[in-house]
């Protein structure tokens, strides 16, 4: 991918959704929810502060992310769906190491 955000914009690539209900329902694709966590893939340098200071963004590209329901703006980028928003839109870092301790 050849895009690099400006400022404090981060690019997300949404999470694949589940297809099927916990009773084992298949969801169709126009009732399924979109899933509101994703991967971060591209990081612009940060904001400026009042005095011009370069603040620099909490998340690094390969971050697992949530964000608001109606945060950021879809885009279509190489031809694959992606997210475009501030980093203010972002709610919190998923941590690998507690899914993997969740699992066991």
């Amino acid at each position: 991918m050849k895009f690099r955000p400006l400022h404090d914009r981060v690019v997300i690539r949404r999470a694949e959704g589940d297809t099927k209900s916990k009773g084992g329902i298949i969801i169709p694709d126009n009732a399924n929810e979109k899933p509101q966590e994703g991967e971060v893939i591209a990081v612009g340098s940060g904001a400026r502060d009042e005095s011009g200071a370069l603040i620099v963004p909490d998340v690094k590209i390969g971050d697992f992310i949530l964000f608001g329901k109606w945060s950021g703006t879809e885009v279509k980028i190489d031809g694959e769906d992606l997210l475009i928003m501030k980093e203010a839109d972002i709610m919190g870092i998923i941590e690998k190491t507690l899914a993997v301790k969740n699992a066991a």
